[in-house]
Formats: C-alpha cells, structure tokens, sequence
C-alpha cells in the first residue's frame, strides 16, 4: 500500500499520453477529409478524462490514507515518551506537547502528498518522454535534457529549505515551550511583577519564528521560480522546434520531418512533462517540514521504553558519586567525589547554590551528569528507574485537588486508611487533622492552600515514610520549620531511617549533627 499512491499518479500520467494522441488523431483526420470520426474520438476524450479524474482522486485518497496509519505510528512512539518524560530529560513541557501534536500532524503533507509524488516525478516524466521519441526524437532529447539543470537547481535549491525548515522547528519548538510554561508560571510572574520582561522573552521568541519563516518561503518562492523557468523553457523550445520544424525554416538538418498530428502530440505532451514535478514542488514545502517534524520526533525513540531495571533492592545500598558534574546550560558544577554508605544517614552540608539539590536530582536521574558517573551498590545507574526503591522528599511539594489522604497515597497508591492516618500522624500532621475535624479527610487544592510551609515538608516526608522504601532523598526536610518542629523532624528520621541509606542536603547544622556521617561541598 505504500507504493500503491505512487503507482496511481504513474497511471496519471499513462491518461495524458492516451489524451494528447486522441487530441492529436482528431486534428490529423480533420485535415485528411476523415471527420466522420470525429464523435468517436471524443467519446474517447471525455471516457480518458473521466478515468483520469477518478485516478487523482484515489491516488489522494490513498495518499491520505497512508498519512493517517503514519501519523498513527508516531503517536503510538512519541505518546508514552511524553507522558512518562525520561531521566534527565530537560525538554520544556509545552515544547514536548508540540512536538506530539503539531509536529506529528506537519508530518500529513509529507506522507499524502510529497512520497507519493517523489516516485511519479521521476517516472512519468521518462514516461512521457519516451512516449513522444516515435513522433519526435529531437523533441523528446530537449524535455530530457531541460530535466537535468532542473533537477540540479532543485537539489540546491532543497539542500537550503531542509537547513531553513529545520531552523524554524526549533524556534517554533522553544515558542511553544516558552508559552505553556509562562502561562503556567503566571501567578509567579505577576507576583514578582516580572510580566514585561517575560512579554520581552516570548516577543522575540515569535520575532524569531517569524524571521524563519520568512527564509523558508525565500526559499520555497525561489525553487517554484526555478521549476517554472525550465518548464517554461522547456514548452518555448518545444513548440518552437515544432513549429519551424513544420515551415521548414528550421537552421539546421532535422534527422525527421514532422506531421502536423506527431507536432500536436509532442506539443501537448511537453506541459504533461513537467506536470509530475509542478507536482511536486507543490508538495516541496511539506517534504521540508515533514523531514524536520521527523528529526525532532525520532530524538523520543526509544524514549518511552521502560529500561532495563537492576534486580529489586532487598537491602538498603550503597550510594558513590565519582567525579560528578552536573551540566546546566552556561555553567557545570562539580566535581563531587564521596560515599554514602548503606543503612545509614548522610547529611550533605554547603552553603545555597552550591550543588546539594543538583547531586539529589542526579541521583534521580533529573539532573544530567556531564562528567563521572553515580554508582548504586557497584552499578551504574539513575535511580529513577527503581520505582518503589527510593523515598524522595524535595524543596517543592507537589499537590493533586483532592483530600490529604489522597495527597499522602500518591506514595504508595494501594496503602490503606490506617497506614495513611499513621503515616500522617508520625510526621506531626495529626494536631492538623484532629483542629479541622476531618482527619485525613481534610481536602486540598492543587496548589496545597491553607497549609503553611512547614506542613507541606511533613506532606512530602508523609509520603517517604508511606513508601518505606530502603534509600531516602532528602532536599532540606527542616526548612520553614521552627527549632523546636526541626528538632522533632530531626529525632523522627533518626528513629524512622534506622537501617535505611538516607542522603538529605541541610543548612540546618542540628539535623546535619544528627546524621551517622557529614559531607561537606567544597
């Protein structure tokens, strides 16, 4: 079924050679006294153009057929690569939701129109030139010999388009993003009063987008102007060989003296030459966006699969960082070289900026590691593929619109009531449950509001507890807490993480004194 399209506008063309040698039988017998035949011949041309319609439009409807089922294709590829984003992947949410959805459908054009066509624009052409050799050899060598400055202009012509199409992906790409994620920030921007200098960022986020496509229609206007000259020269030379050649006012021996049916025919099959490649020009543009849609869209290839996952943790493991940078855009930071030795608790100490949340992240596969390597029990390895092995408590707690229960089950989503309630309860939420009178029932927001900074920390330490995991990662679990909640947080993980591998990152020089060893970044 892929090449079916293809095979049908070959067919196409097979209808304009039969066309032009009716039109050209019909004006031959005109002139030979033989017009009794005429009817005939055009009963021929109306069932020829007939049958050539009902090819064009199921070589389309083919065509598009084969774009659905591709397109289909990509989805079942970039979808789950989108929805379950790998370890270290640093695409922007709006970026990857465009290239699931826009870029997939910029590849429409590409598989209805421009594959189909690439086929039948090399074909129909020798097709048709080898059609009009019997009537005229020397004007069949002209069609040929216009296609090859055609085809090398195109060729430069589509090396420029590819570079430019790619360029405006991008951009649209890092617009996209820009967009989706400053709309999702909007309350952070209009609270810091930061809306002119974001407006600046997405102004010439667009002024870019618009400046590369501007260069893809320079392009694209100046290989259309490139096909059209050789087409139109190749027609002028034609119908001027023709016609000379007809009046006998030819400069030069002609190896063939012409009819005024083979000049017909030959004459009308010129426009037909180029046809297949008007044709294709056409759809030029959709091959340029559709190989750049591709570009982007096999960067997610093998994305989505789950990956080969190390046996299940049966005891708390060791943790070593090797000579590890953390790469940022302008900046790596690193290197850090120690061991955090299994079944127990390590505090990772450093002044703020300095690299503590960076090397948590890197262990979760959030970060990327530019340089050494993260080492889990003698392996290499992002623990972010060990799902129910780590306990992972961040600066920024994450709520879904539902109750606290609900909030705390997204540990361990099979956990009961009772071992909610506990958990709740063990990391101090129980005085909070107990004042608003509906226990692990109290209902959140997605935005956690009514719970002050301190609850959200014992939130995220709720969930560590919940999933009893055998490694913790901690990113400061006592901030916008008071001495006396620190202390208390302090003692309940010394207690709780007893034979656990704990690595939490503090500026709190109590809780950092709790811990069985202290790292300090350097």
């Amino acid at each position: 079924m892929k090449r079916a399209s293809s095979f049908v506008w070959l067919a196409d063309a097979a209808c304009a050679v039969a066309l032009a040698a009716c039109l050209a039988a019909s004006a031959q017998w005109v002139l030979s006294g033989q017009g009794e035949r005429i009817p005939l011949l055009l009963s021929g041309l109306c069932l020829i153009a007939g049958v050539r319609a009902l090819i064009q439009i199921i070589a389309v409807h083919i065509g598009e057929k084969d774009a659905r089922s591709a397109k289909a294709g990509w989805r079942r590829l970039i979808w789950p690569a989108v929805l379950e984003s790998p370890p270290g992947d640093r695409r922007m949410l709006g970026e990857a939701v465009a290239d699931a959805v826009d870029r997939v459908e910029d590849l429409d054009g590409y598989y209805a129109n421009f594959r189909p066509l690439r086929f039948a624009a090399v074909a129909a052409p020798l097709l048709i030139a080898l059609a009009a050799a019997p009537a005229s050899i020397i004007a069949s060598a002209i069609m040929v010999g216009t296609l090859i400055p055609f085809a090398f202009g195109m060729a430069l012509a589509g090396t420029a388009a590819a570079r430019a199409a790619r360029r405006q992906m991008d951009a649209l790409g890092r617009l996209s993003g820009l967009f989706v994620d400053r709309v999702r920030a909007l309350p952070v921007i209009v609270g810091f009063g930061a809306q002119d200098r974001v407006g600046r960022h997405l102004s010439d986020a667009t002024r870019d987008v618009a400046e590369r496509t501007i260069s893809v229609l320079r392009i694209a206007f100046l290989s259309s102007a490139v096909m059209e000259f050789f087409a139109a020269l190749s027609v002028a030379l034609v119908a001027v060989y023709c016609g000379f050649n007809l009046l006998g006012l030819l400069p030069f021996p002609a190896p063939e003296t012409l009819t005024l049916g083979e000049a017909l025919f030959v004459l009308i099959l010129a426009p037909e030459f180029y046809l297949p490649m008007r044709r294709l020009a056409a759809a030029y543009h959709d091959k340029q966006t559709g190989e750049a849609a591709m570009e982007r869209l096999r960067s997610y290839e093998g994305a989505g699969e789950a990956p080969a996952t190390p046996a299940k943790l049966s005891s708390p493991p060791e943790l070593r960082f090797d000579a590890v940078k953390i790469a940022y855009e302008d900046v790596n930071i690193g290197p850090f070289s120690f061991t955090v030795p299994a079944g127990e608790m390590t505090a990772l100490c450093a002044p703020s900026g300095f690299g503590k949340s960076s090397l948590l992240h890197a262990v979760l596969g959030l970060a990327t590691v530019s340089e050494g390597r993260v080492v889990l029990d003698g392996e290499d390895g992002h623990l972010a593929i060990l799902p129910g092995h780590v306990g992972w408590a961040g600066q920024s707690v994450a709520f879904i619109p539902g109750s606290l229960a609900d909030n705390i089950r997204l540990a361990r989503p099979d956990a009961d009531d009772a071992a909610v309630e506990h958990a709740a309860r063990l990391v101090g939420l129980g005085w909070l449950m107990d004042a608003r009178g509906q226990g692990a029932g109290l209902h959140l927001d997605h935005r956690g509001s009514g719970l002050s900074g301190g609850e959200r920390r014992r939130v995220a330490l709720a969930r560590v507890v919940l999933r009893d995991a055998p490694l913790w990662l901690l990113d400061e679990p006592t901030a916008d807490l008071d001495a006396a909640s620190a202390a208390e947080i302090g003692a309940l993980l010394t207690e709780l993480g007893r034979g656990r591998t704990i690595l939490l990152a503090t500026h709190n020089d109590l809780l950092a004194a709790q811990a069985d060893h202290r790292v300090v970044l350097s």
